[in-house]
């Protein structure tokens, strides 16, 4: 399989406007598809991520092997070693580029619903944890990301206190306050389970089942840490 195959293969709605630009000029060609879909791909969510990844880890203005190897770490984990060395050529020239983060989370806002959005926040979290050291600049664009995309500032928190961790992160995670009665901590744990389920990005393909199920461990965890 070409590299070219590979890139389009599995794309829907990313295959073009800004996203599809992106990729397309890494490897020196533009697409003028003007395809569009309503749901989300496997396809389209792995060139979404490697375009956030590159904007989070420019964001401190150091590009750290921490965060490199996260990132390949994460394209052998759900796409194989193979493809993982084929996208981290790619991926390099996304870093290389001007990413307009607006325009890039305005496509994302229009055509992904929204548990697959907040699952991108979970991950980019997590690059942005690979050195142990959350930079204030990249809480700030992921912030920037999020709230581009959508996401609103309670479900933003409620990601971010998964990893950064102070007294109140159970509470926050679960977004109920440190006075709430059992019964309220009990239906903000079920409402909360129910929206972060795996199955919600389900259609995302099982390559994603992983970051799903670790975004859904720490609501467990929150609740086990309050009661």
């Amino acid at each position: 399989m070409s590299i070219n195959k590979w890139l389009w293969g599995g794309l829907g709605w990313a295959l073009g406007g800004p996203i599809g630009g992106i990729m397309g000029y890494a490897l020196g060609s533009m697409t003028n598809s003007k395809k569009t879909y309503t749901q989300t791909r496997g396809g389209d969510f792995g060139a979404v991520m490697l375009i956030l990844f590159a904007a989070v880890m420019k964001a401190d203005g150091e590009l750290k092997k921490s965060e490199l190897e996260f990132v390949k770490r994460f394209l052998i984990e759900n796409f194989g070693t193979q493809y993982a060395r084929q996208r981290m050529n790619v991926f390099k020239k996304i870093l290389d580029q001007n990413i307009n983060i607006q325009e890039v989370c305005h496509q994302i806002k229009t055509h992904m619903d929204m548990p697959s959005k907040i699952q991108l926040i979970h991950i980019l979290f997590g690059l942005s944890k690979a050195d142990n050291d959350i930079h204030k600049n990249e809480i700030s664009i992921i912030s920037n990301i999020a709230n581009s995309m959508g996401i609103n500032e309670s479900d933003f928190n409620s990601v971010k206190a998964m990893f950064i961790q102070n007294t109140k992160a159970a509470y926050e995670i679960l977004r109920v306050g440190e006075g709430a009665t059992d019964a309220e901590i009990k239906t903000a744990y079920r409402k909360m389970a129910t929206k972060y389920h795996p199955d919600k990005v389900s259609h995302l393909g099982d390559d994603f089942s992983k970051f799903a199920e670790e975004k859904f461990k720490s609501i467990n965890d929150a609740y086990q840490k309050i009661k």
